[in-house]
């Protein structure tokens, strides 16, 4: 199987912001969230393939953008966050891991936000996870909305990702 061409780029900023275009708008969306949350600068282009080729190709590349941040000196390597969207409440704790990994309490196994299966979120975060050499732990506190679920949830780890990149809070 061909790798599917793709380019990352991650920094600290004192706003969010996102260039992102992985054919997925959904998926461009959420990144953005994450993005933003965290106050990362954050640019990610994906080469047109499947949905889940595209998904895995992308969450592989902005984690291994983010791993550099994540291992620079003085940054934490450790982050946890609560967030919101709408009725949804999502939790994130994540930490640099030699094993790293995804769990999530989330399972939309068949249901669809915006004609993308929830499945290619999933598997972006695991590949984010494994880029970024992250134990990632996502949790589902609150909501029913699939499409608030997401971006609770992406908001949740951008936030957690934002502490983990920068110096612990004393």
């Amino acid at each position: 199987m061909n790798e599917t061409p793709t380019g990352a780029r991650a920094a600290l900023a004192a706003v969010g912001d996102a260039n992102v275009a992985t054919g997925l708008t959904v998926l461009d969306h959420l990144v953005g969230a994450l993005a933003r949350t965290g106050r990362l600068k954050v640019a990610l282009e994906v080469a047109p393939d499947s949905a889940d080729e595209q998904a895995a190709a992308g969450g592989g590349a902005l984690g291994r953008a983010l791993g550099e941040l994540l291992r620079a000196d003085g940054a934490a390597g450790i982050g946890w966050a609560l967030a919101t969207a709408d009725e949804a409440l999502a939790a994130a704790a994540l930490e640099l891991d030699d094993r790293p990994s995804l769990a999530a309490n989330v399972d939309f196994s068949g249901q669809r936000v915006a004609g993308l299966t929830t499945d290619v979120v999933s598997s972006f975060l695991e590949e984010l996870a494994l880029g970024a050499g992250l134990n990632l732990h996502v949790r589902l506190l609150e909501g029913e909305d699939p499409q608030h679920v997401l971006l609770a949830m992406f908001k949740a780890v951008g936030a957690a990702l934002g502490l983990a990149c920068r110096p612990p809070q004393t």
